[in-house]
């Protein structure tokens, strides 16, 4: 079942951030994702001591930034370590920054109600 992106960054895991403000800083760095396509967009998520805090937008600045495909957020989405390691390979899911971060995103992701 595909995934609602602008629901996911927009409210689930804000709220989710809010509700448990430790699990979200205990990952340590900042990340910007953009999401290109169909419901996609650019958000902002500060997992760091200074947060923890989802918006939308590109500050500019972050530990690690996401590119991908609507579509292929929702494959990733599916299966985080299957899909993201076959989406890194075959160039559809490119990280910037500190790339053993992307790793931490599951965690997040974990976090939403």
């Amino acid at each position: 079942m595909a995934v609602d992106i602008q629901k996911l960054f927009n409210e689930e895991l804000p709220t989710g951030m809010q509700n448990k403000p430790d699990a979200a800083t205990e990952i340590g760095a900042t990340y910007q994702i953009n999401i290109a396509g169909d419901d996609g967009g650019e958000w902002y998520l500060d997992c760091s001591a200074n947060g923890p805090k989802a918006e939308s937008g590109n500050p500019g600045s972050a530990d690690c930034t996401i590119n991908i495909s609507s579509n292929d957020f929702q494959k990733l989405l599916e299966n985080p370590e299957a899909n993201g390691m076959q989406l890194f390979f075959a160039g559809k899911l490119k990280v910037q920054g500190n790339q053993m971060l992307a790793m931490k995103l599951k965690k997040l992701f974990a976090l939403r109600p």
